[in-house]
């Protein structure tokens, strides 16, 4: 078994009850585009600001990498996700939004909505074990989606 399979069902056993999957499977995606806004705010040192580069293009790079490791196809699904994320930010900007302010505010509303969700289930969050499920968290609901659209992964 591939070490993504057996990482999406230690995850899926804390995701059974369809409330608590409906909540992720809206914030798991929200959460990985705030985390990205806020990566994204914490300013830059000139010389690397000067290539029009954020924190969160620095960190994608690595997050990547490690979703193209688990499977090709999460790395892809995963790779057009950071980038309709990092479009997301750039219309925050755009429409004069503080992005720190908006990914911080529904940062903390989707992580609450999380833990009712948990609460709902019954069972503890799986980061809380393993932080590697932190990132793990967006492959399960791409798989969900690759799945409908008869991909594997």
């Amino acid at each position: 078994m591939r070490d993504i399979e057996r990482l999406l069902m230690r995850y899926d056993e804390s995701h059974q009850n369809k409330t608590n999957v409906l909540i992720h499977a809206i914030a798991v995606p929200s959460i990985y585009f705030v985390t990205l806004g806020l990566l994204w705010a914490i300013p830059v040192p000139d010389w690397i600001a000067q290539f029009d580069v954020t924190w969160a293009h620095i960190i994608a790079v690595p997050v990547l990498y490690y979703y193209f490791l688990l499977s090709g196809p999460i790395g892809a699904a995963m790779t057009l996700l950071t980038i309709a994320c990092f479009g997301g930010v750039y219309l925050l900007e755009a429409a004069g939004i503080s992005v720190w302010q908006f990914c911080l505010a529904l940062f903390v509303i989707m992580w609450i909505l999380q833990f009712v969700g948990h609460k709902i289930e019954g069972k503890k969050p799986s980061f809380l074990e393993d932080l590697r499920f932190l990132l793990v968290g967006p492959a399960w609901w791409w798989v969900h989606w690759l799945k409908r659209m008869k991909i594997g992964y």
